[in-house]
């Protein structure tokens, strides 16, 4: 029979390491097809929650956010590209030149969530997000983009520019974010399984299967 799970996927769609985590989780996942049906939601974390509409020059908020110098930036980029390319996720890192803001898109991923998980509507604008941020340098912050991405997802293109126009599903979001922070979740990509088991970071693909199968109980084959 095949065993189910619930997994809660804390992130923000303005963090490279949330790209590779989810990336390498699918990666798992496939390898369990059959033996593992995985029943996925996304959840929400600002890495900015300050940042201001216009965004900010990447390079430089996180050198003064880290403490690192350009050239370190650089090559933690190199560092993440490189995780990014063993996964099958196509990291862009010249393209995304500044850093935004993402409660709005954290409002349409919640409104996704709503519209009928059977039809992965979250999922594939999650998708659609890293990649239009990571890959294409696109700006996650900006209403015509959203509502693009929203159409591309299969989400009502009108609906998603009425909650754009509007504060609907603010309230949620805040609080899905302060409830997260509640249980202690400080860092992301952060991956509760079956609300007990947590795994941080963006692990490889095996450790991420090694844990699926402890958590589910799915022997090794």
């Amino acid at each position: 029979m095949t065993a189910r799970i619930k997994i809660d996927f804390v992130s923000d769609v303005s963090c490279p390491w949330c790209a590779v985590g989810l990336a390498s989780l699918e990666g798992a996942l496939s390898r369990l097809d059959g033996e593992l049906e995985a029943d996925i939601h996304f959840q929400p974390f600002e890495l900015n929650p300050d940042m201001p509409p216009e965004g900010q020059n990447t390079v430089e908020r996180l050198s003064r956010k880290y403490g690192m110098t350009p050239e370190q930036v650089r090559h933690n980029g190199e560092v993440i590209t490189a995780r990014g390319r063993e996964v099958g996720f196509t990291f862009n890192m010249d393209k995304r030149t500044h850093t935004y803001n993402t409660f709005d898109a954290h409002r349409l991923l919640h409104w996704a969530g709503l519209e009928g998980h059977q039809l992965n509507h979250q999922l594939n604008l999650k998708h659609a997000l890293l990649k239009a941020y990571f890959t294409d340098g696109e700006n996650p912050s900006a209403h015509d983009v959203l509502v693009r991405l929203c159409g591309e997802s299969g989400l009502d293109v009108e609906r998603a520019r009425a909650i754009l126009d509007s504060d609907e599903y603010a309230a949620d979001v805040r609080e899905r974010e302060r409830f997260y922070a509640q249980q202690g979740i400080q860092s992301v990509p952060s991956i509760i399984l079956d609300d007990r088991h947590l795994v941080q970071g963006g692990q490889p693909p095996e450790v991420f299967e090694r844990v699926l199968r402890q958590v589910a109980g799915v022997a090794a084959s």
